[in-house]
């Protein structure tokens, strides 16, 4: 085998250059602006810049993607090659970085981008035939922190494990072939999802040293053994780190359904907070009135002590001096009250006398429907008291309420 010649690589890009061209493109409005989030676009032009200051092989440009579905949108790229390490040896790995509109939320989309005379790998770990590259650092993205510069470093080397083209074997007429093969010009090509036509800057021809599978000699045990450990010390890591995150995971959702547990329960502590005061009020209002009802008695007693201290005396109390109407209403309201319960006395008195036949039936009649009529007038009377005494109870304690500092006007709607 043939160890590949060293080339030199291509000129690096001028920073300054990069951030012009990206500010300009990425700030661009109306039907040819690009369709990132306006959010994000800062962020976008933070990984590119990253990417070519540490890949100058990977040159950022805009281009025509093509989805499945036929739709075509201008999109970001970063078009170039990736290092690889085979076998002590570093080699060039064409890509193509397609930066999707969902980007950085969402992972970009890779193919490697073989020349003519390269051929992908069948099968592939990594790359299936179409180009199209699923590494486990882009089924695992994680926005804000993954960026491009780790990404090229992951395929760095998972390529370097497993390189994902071989260069088809040409004859060459020439018998005595030079070691050195002077360079040419890079082929244009189609990609399946893209359009080799794009706007970015002018890069020199790519080299490509031979295929890593050409007439590959013993290995050194050593190197391999050395290689298998790395390799099973990264896959060691990349399984804590993916325990590790599940694990923050859980403890995160944990977190937020005891957050949610804790939100109902300040809402109930409120909802009872709420009910508390309204029944405080509630019992502030029921302490006036009895504090009224107690002041009404208090000063009935006073009003009628002489009186009990007679009858206790041995003096005869009479009847109608036991109780004294306060006013005018009163009064009539007990002289209504007391001939009411007399004419259903009386009544009453007649219909024994109806059943023992003391009285002829049509005498019985006429009594009672003349006894009714006046009971019916003394009925009368004694609701349209009572309304008038209900009218007057409001207002004093009204009065009453407003002395102790309530409010007269609530006690009115409830009465």
């Amino acid at each position: 085998m043939v160890s590949p010649p060293v080339h030199a690589g291509p000129a690096p890009p001028n920073p300054q250059q990069t951030q012009q061209f990206l500010s300009s493109v990425l700030s661009q409005r109306g039907p040819s602006a690009l369709p990132y989030s306006e959010d994000t676009k800062w962020l976008i032009r933070q990984h590119l810049v990253a990417l070519s200051s540490n890949y100058p092989s990977l040159e950022p440009k805009t281009a025509t993607f093509t989805h499945n579905d036929g739709r075509s949108v201008n999109l970001l790229q970063a078009d170039g090659t990736v290092p690889m390490s085979f076998q002590g040896l570093t080699y060039n790995i064409p890509v193509i970085i397609w930066l999707m509109e969902s980007y950085p939320r969402h992972p970009p989309c890779v193919y490697v981008n073989p020349t003519r005379d390269m051929v992908i790998k069948r099968p592939h770990a990594h790359v299936n035939p179409s180009g199209l590259v699923s590494v486990p650092y882009l089924q695992n993205w994680i926005y804000p922190s993954s960026n491009l510069v780790e990404l090229a470093r992951d395929l760095s080397l998972y390529f370097g494990r497993d390189p994902p083209l071989y260069s088809q074997r040409r004859s060459n007429p020439n018998p005595n072939p030079s070691p050195s093969p002077s360079p040419s010009p890079s082929p244009s090509f189609n990609h399946p999802n893209g359009n080799a036509s794009s706007v970015g800057y002018t890069r020199p021809p790519r080299v490509y040293p031979p295929s890593p599978y050409g007439g590959v000699q013993a290995e050194d045990p050593a190197e391999v053994y050395k290689r298998n450990a790395v390799n099973r010390l990264v896959e060691v890591v990349h399984g804590d780190i993916t325990a590790m995150r599940k694990g923050r995971e859980g403890e995160m959702d944990a977190h937020f359904n005891a957050q949610a547990v804790l939100r109902h329960r300040g809402e109930e502590l409120n909802r009872g907070l709420k009910e508390m005061i309204d029944e405080k009020e509630a019992l502030e209002q029921q302490l006036q009135m009895v504090l009224m009802n107690g002041d009404v008695l208090e000063s009935w007693l006073r009003d009628n002590e002489a009186k009990i201290t007679r009858g206790l005396g041995g003096d005869v109390i009479d009847v109608d001096d036991a109780f004294e109407c306060v006013d005018v209403l009163s009064k009539q309201m007990m002289e209504c009250t007391a001939a009411d319960l007399a004419v259903e006395d009386v009544v009453y008195a007649l219909d024994k006398a109806a059943q023992e036949g003391a009285m002829p039936f049509d005498q019985y009649l006429r009594s009672v429907r003349l006894l009714s009529r006046e009971q019916f007038f003394h009925r009368a009377t004694a609701a349209k008291v009572r309304a008038a005494q209900m009218q007057a109870q409001v207002a004093n304690m009204a009065a009453r309420i407003s002395h102790y500092g309530g409010d007269a006007e609530q006690l009115r709607v409830r009465a």
